[in-house]
């Protein structure tokens, strides 16, 4: 699933920013979904827009659709809820959809995805103040995770997994969000009210 609602930065722009162009022709949305579909059944794939949806919808009609009608008003963390209420009781795996990533990323984080492991892909190389930073607790797992958190560890690149067990924790938790909260607001409190884990995963070495 691919989170592409917010105006985010490209408010007065002429596209929204999954659409950007990055590599000649080929726009950020080209290579998720590139990337997506050699390793996942394309027919699995949804993308929830708001945001100038339109265009994202006639760049990628192949693709299926959830519309956020409260694009200007929420962030992604409602976004993801709406997402994770039409997918079932199946596991989930999510990105941002400025993200660009290296297809290698999706071999490092198959096997806990294979293992129904809730996962946030970190990059341990910088943490910046700009970032979404984390903590871990004693036994490796998240213990923090927003933009707040100090002495972070490194970074969450924007691509995560829910697992089926605790998809219904996080998608009651995203439920307690603010509006205006980020999805790991919902992340967090299922960690520390539900005491689900989430691994964080090194992918340093693939971007």
């Amino acid at each position: 699933m691919i989170l592409a609602a917010g105006v985010g930065s490209r408010l007065g722009k002429p596209h929204p920013k999954p659409l950007t162009p990055i590599a000649g022709d080929r726009t950020i949305m080209d290579l998720q979904l590139r990337h997506l579909s050699d390793r996942f059944d394309a027919d699995l794939i949804s993308t929830v827009v708001g945001f100038k949806k339109e265009m994202i919808m006639e760049a990628h009609p192949e693709v299926s659709y959830i519309y956020n009608d409260e694009f200007g008003d929420t962030n992604t963390s409602k976004s993801l809820l709406r997402g994770l209420r039409l997918t079932g009781k199946d596991a989930v795996l999510w990105l941002n959809g400025d993200v660009v990533f290296d297809p290698t990323v999706l071999e490092i984080l198959q096997p806990y995805i294979d293992r129904d492991q809730s996962f946030v892909a970190v990059n341990t190389e910088s943490v910046s103040d700009e970032e979404v930073k984390y903590t871990l607790d004693d036994r490796g797992f998240i213990n923090e995770i927003s933009k707040e958190v100090v002495g972070g560890l490194g970074e969450a690149v924007g691509i995560n997994f829910v697992g089926s067990a605790d998809k219904p924790f996080l998608a009651a938790r995203l439920e307690d969000c603010d509006p205006q909260d980020y999805f790991e607001r919902g992340i967090e409190f299922a960690i520390q009210r539900d005491r689900r884990k989430f691994r964080a995963i090194d992918i340093s070495a693939a971007r």
